[in-house]
Parts: C-alpha cells; structure tokens; sequence
C-alpha cells in the first residue's frame, strides 16, 4: 500500500489521540487539540474562500502566535503553499518576495503594518489583505479579521485529498547576501520524513512541552509544528525572545525543551534573574543557527540541569541534517566528551552526509582534513522556486552542495570550520573563521564576537576579530593579541581587533558577518587600493 506522505496527518493524529490535551498556549489563550483542529478547518475554509487553492501562495507576516501555528496545517491543508515571511525585513525585501512567489493572500499583524503600506500598490498578484489583529482605517484590508472570520466559516471539517507528496507545501526565502533572496521548495513528503528524523533524534514525547523561541519562519523554528504536533505533545508560544518572559513561560508551563541559538544562550547565561529560576522541568536545550562551544554546552547544562544538544541544517534540508549526539560506548564526561556536543554532529536517519574535497571523493577521517558537506536525502527541498539554473547548481549528481566547509572524524562526528564564503584566504593559508571564534569565546572577559576577512595588501586577505566584552570586564588589544598567540597558529591570530558595544545580527539573535564585513571591506579597500 503506498500512502501519500504528507504533516496534515501530524495533526489528524492527535485530535484522534488527544483531543481534550491542552496543545497549544499562546498569551491567556489555551486550545486543546480538538479546538486547535477546528480553527484550523475553519482557516481552510475561510482560504478556499477566496478561490485559493492548489499551488497558490498564501503569505504571513507575524511573530510567533497560535495564529501562525494554524496556519502550518489550515493553508496546506486546501493544496496551497505557506509562506512564512521574515518579519526583520525590509519593505523592498517584502515586496521582493510577495512578487516573485506571486502570492494572493496576505495574512497581517498590525505592527507590520507600515511595511505593507508603503508597497501595497506595487503587489499586482496580492487580492486579499487579512488582519490577524483589528486593522483601522484601512480601507485595502478586509473589513473582517482573521478570527471574526473563522466564526463565519462553520464547523465543518475541510476536506482535501493529497494527490503527489511531491505537491510542494511550504516555501521558505533564504536571506539574500549578495543575491536576491531565493524561495526555498519543500514537499509533504520533505516535511513529513524530515520530522520524523528528528522525532527520533531528539525523543521528543507527548509529555514534552516545546517553548517556540525561534522564530516559525525561521529555519531553526519551523519544524516544530510538526515534531510537536505529531506526538501530541504542547507547543507554547513566545512572541519574542526575552529572558525573563522565556524564565517565567519555564516555570509556569512546566516547559520540557526549546531552541536556542548561541547568541540567545549568551543572553540567558548572563541574565541576573537566572539564579532564582527553578529549571526542574526542562529536559533538553537543543543550539543550532551557528558554532557553539563547548565551553557554552557545558555551561548550560550545569546552569539548566538538562542535557544539552547541537544541530546543524539549511533552509534546503527542512532544516535539520545532523545532531551531536552522545555515543553510549564513548566516555561521557571530560574535555573531550563537550568537545563532541558541540560540534555540527552525526548524520539523522534518513539523511545521508558526506565530507568531499574538491573532487567529490570522501576526506579522511581525521578530524582535520577539510572538505565540503553534501548530502542526498528525503528532507533535502524540491528546488528553488522559479530558478531552474540556481538548482542545478547546488543539486548535482543527486547530492545537495551546502557551501559548507567542515572535518570528518573517525567516530562519524562532523565539524563546520566555516561557509565557504567565510574562509579567510590569507597568503595562500585557508583560515577558519570559526575556530578563532571559538578560542575568542573561551576568554573569561568576551561575551560575543565574530571573525571576519578584510582587505589586505600583502597577503590578500587578513582576519579581524569584532569582540563584546562582558559588563566590568577590560581588555586591550595587546592582551588578547597575546591570549591568541598562546592558543593559535601565528597565521590564524586576527591581525586587528575591534572592540564594539553591539553586533549585527538577524530576527533570531544570529551575527550577521555578512554585515560586519561589508561595512568593513567599503571602509578598507580604498586604502588597500
């Protein structure tokens, strides 16, 4: 018998299983699942409504909010296509994306408003405009909101027939570096295969509680509606990340799990509330987005009292390809047994990952050969929307090209060392970004920082390290030169170091090097040159 795989049946499954559990917390709202499932048929309804369905695009730009968490199943489930938007942003990084993925429905919280107001005239395909919230005075949003209209939908259950699991369910954009953004495809089947991997992973539970800090449009924040949603288990939701509303949510909610990433972990770890909150609860803390280390892993284990995990995925891989699991017949404690938890990780069943160098043969596993991360798999994405040669050119030979630049060692283990893009060349010598980040990070006075290439006219290029302190913490840049010196080969110590009071980053507290690094190379090239 073959079943066509898709997540609408995650949620078939606990209405049926449990129906009268609390699923979902958002605020003082609490629906169980049965009620979770009715404003989800209703959603359907109220989308096939407006003549949307199979293929259509239907948009959302929103925080976190039980809203967007319905939206997982309501949209997908009339064969349209969910397109979580980037609530960080620009008005012309919207419109962008609205009309290159032709959308027809956009779903709107008010304070987004003023993005959409200064491009609604220049969004041909958008015919309905929805507020998630009372929208006023505005006469080109439906006079109905979002929850006014599930009222007028009825009861009735939405009926919709899975036709291909290849049908494509939701569509995520990269953020744009150098390029437009590009409109990630993923499948049910992606969606489904990929959540299941991780249920296994990660032994997620019905008597787990999941805490939403990232983002849902976010890679590291999507794939919880349906690992949580399949297992029955309760999502709570967080507007947006801050640690004393994340403290409060742990204790009042008996929270069991969430996500971080490294630059949310540094904001909890350094909070002062942190001492007085009770953390019996929670079971697992699971860092993604970018390296962690293991001086960190180490730390919020002791500080949380719950295991602590790393991962590593793409927008492309639904997202998640690996995590770094404890092996049971290796030692559990010691230096060498955080080294291992924080790094990029083994494979997931179900995903198949290599380490190639240049000419696709498998590196030796070392731990110190470097080469690039493929990887052939169910979660990896359909394509990019309507860029047939950009496909091509990360998916070749069945195996998916990640840009990434990592080390294999010999119990499976992978390591990043950085993106390709990020490697600094200098004299001929490639240098890792990461690691220098990672020997910043072990100093006792740096909260935050990020290694970056500049310009430079003797070797090329030259590293620079952007360095936070932490507050009553001085240091000069002689005496990190210095720390740097002791720890790293003399070609891998940044050249110049730059101390700030912030760092740029995205809408999930990841650095943006990519920032750093431009406004640093307009400033130096001149020079060089």
């Amino acid at each position: 018998m073959m079943v066509p795989l898709t997540p609408l049946m995650f949620l078939n499954r606990a209405v049926k299983l449990y129906p009268n559990k609390i699923g979902v917390i958002c605020g003082q709202d609490r629906f169980t699942y049965l009620q979770f499932y009715q404003r989800v048929q209703q959603l359907s309804q109220v989308i096939a409504n407006q003549g949307i369905g199979r293929g259509d695009v239907v948009a959302f730009l929103s925080r976190n909010c039980h809203r967007l968490l319905e939206a997982y199943y309501g949209v997908v489930q009339t064969g349209a296509i969910l397109l979580p938007l980037n609530i960080r942003l620009t008005a012309q990084d919207i419109l962008y994306i609205l009309n290159h993925s032709q959308a027809r429905i956009l779903f709107l919280e008010p304070e987004f408003l003023p993005l959409i107001q200064d491009i609604k005239g220049q969004l041909p395909a958008i015919q309905t405009v929805i507020g998630l919230e009372p929208l006023s005075h505005c006469d080109w949003v439906e006079p109905l909101t979002y929850d006014q209209k599930l009222r007028h939908a009825g009861s009735q259950s939405f009926r919709y027939q899975l036709e291909d699991e290849n049908e494509v369910a939701e569509l995520f954009y990269t953020s744009g570096t150098t390029d437009r953004p590009k409109g990630v495809m993923l499948t049910h089947r992606n969606l489904y295969l990929h959540a299941l991997s991780v249920i296994l992973a990660l032994q997620t539970r019905d008597s787990d509680v999941q805490l939403h800090t990232i983002p849902l449009y976010h890679a590291n924040g999507w794939g919880a509606p349906h690992t949580v949603t399949c297992v029955g288990a309760t999502h709570v939701m967080l507007r947006r990340f801050d640690p004393k509303a994340l403290f409060k949510l742990v204790e009042r909610e008996g929270v069991t799990t969430f996500n971080l990433v490294p630059t949310m972990a540094t904001m909890l770890l350094q909070h002062p509330a942190l001492e007085n909150i009770s953390f019996k609860s929670l079971r697992l803390i699971h860092m993604g987005g970018s390296a962690v280390p293991k001086e960190m892993v180490k730390e919020l284990e002791q500080r949380f009292c719950c295991q602590c995990t790393c991962g590593y995925g793409l927008t492309e891989t639904s997202p998640v390809l690996t995590v770094a699991l404890p092996k049971s017949h290796l030692p559990r404690s010691g230096d060498d047994f955080y080294q291992r938890l924080a790094m990029t990780g083994l494979e997931l069943p179900g995903s198949e990952v290599r380490v190639v160098d240049a000419q696709g043969n498998d590196v030796i596993p070392d731990g110190k050969s470097v080469g690039e991360i493929v990887t052939r798999s169910n979660a990896v994405m359909k394509g990019y929307w309507n860029d047939p040669q950009e496909t091509s050119r990360v998916i070749r030979g069945s195996w998916f090209h990640t840009g990434d630049m990592a080390t294999l060692d010999s119990e499976g283990y992978i390591l990043i060392v950085d993106r390709l893009k990020d490697m600094i060349i200098s004299g001929g010598e490639n240098i890792s970004s990461i690691e220098i980040e990672k020997i910043l990070y072990a100093h006792p006075a740096i909260l935050e920082c990020a290694v970056i290439a500049v310009p430079d006219k003797k070797w090329g290029e030259i590293p620079r390290a952007v360095v936070i302190l932490k507050p009553g913490h001085s240091l000069t840049e002689r005496e990190l030169y210095v720390y740097c010196r002791q720890q790293l080969a003399s070609y891998k110590v940044p050249a110049q170091f730059e101390f700030v009071e912030s760092l740029p980053k995205s809408g999930t507290g990841k650095i943006l090097k990519r920032v750093l690094k431009s406004q640093a190379w307009e400033g130096l090239e001149k020079k060089v040159n």
